[in-house]
């Protein structure tokens, strides 16, 4: 059974399988394949217009991952949204494409799908009472990798305008073959985000013998 992760030295040379003081002691060094490194944290408690992350270790990882849990918009009826940086400047211009579907405990549907756009969506009309926050996560692919476009899945649970839960999913591609240095929370109809936590994780490289 070959060995998924980054080996330590004292259980590199195992080719078979791993003892169970192995598995504890790699599970603890955070080397056990598929484990996260948290990169950086923010609480926004606040009107802040976004969340931006501009350490994201890209040369260290090729998978990132953005965890939002509670967050808030400011204004009623919005869409929280993504956007990339490349040497330090965030693109704003419409080098991005979208698909995301959402499904209302009420039954209702709505999509936003273009091909040729200026964000990500990471929700799609959330409401901004005090119990309509929203949870989710979005994976990133290639960030780092100039030679390849970056991509964005996400899953998102929120509560609509009507105040019925739903459930976001899909995801986005920046269409430039960049290098990618840094990720943007923000409001796509330039009102501010009300509160939440972000949090970016780096997810270690898999290694097989």
């Amino acid at each position: 059974m070959p060995y998924i992760g980054t080996q330590p030295n004292d259980v590199k040379k195992n080719t078979g399988l791993y003892t169970p003081s192995e598995i504890l002691q790699l599970t603890k060094d955070g080397s056990w394949g598929g484990s996260l490194e948290l990169i950086e944290s923010q609480t926004i408690s606040s009107d802040t217009a976004q969340v931006d992350f501009t350490n994201i270790k890209g040369a260290k990882y090729d998978v990132h991952l953005l965890q939002a849990s509670n967050i808030k918009n400011a204004s009623d009826n919005q869409q929280f949204a993504i956007r990339m940086s490349v040497g330090g400047t965030f693109d704003t211009d419409n080098d991005y494409q979208r698909a995301i579907f959402t499904i209302s405990a009420d039954g209702g549907t709505d999509e936003s799908r273009d091909s040729n756009i200026n964000n990500i969506f990471f929700t799609l009309n959330q409401g901004n009472a005090t119990n309509e926050k929203g949870n989710g996560y979005a994976y990133f692919y290639n960030l780092h990798n100039s030679s390849k476009m970056s991509f964005v899945t996400l899953q998102t649970t929120t509560i609509n305008v009507n105040g019925h839960y739903k459930m976001n999913f899909g995801g986005g591609v920046y269409d430039q073959t960049a290098s990618v240095d840094g990720i943007r929370i923000f409001m796509s109809n330039g009102s501010n985000i009300a509160s939440g936590v972000f949090n970016l994780y780096g997810v270690k490289q898999i290694w097989v013998t």
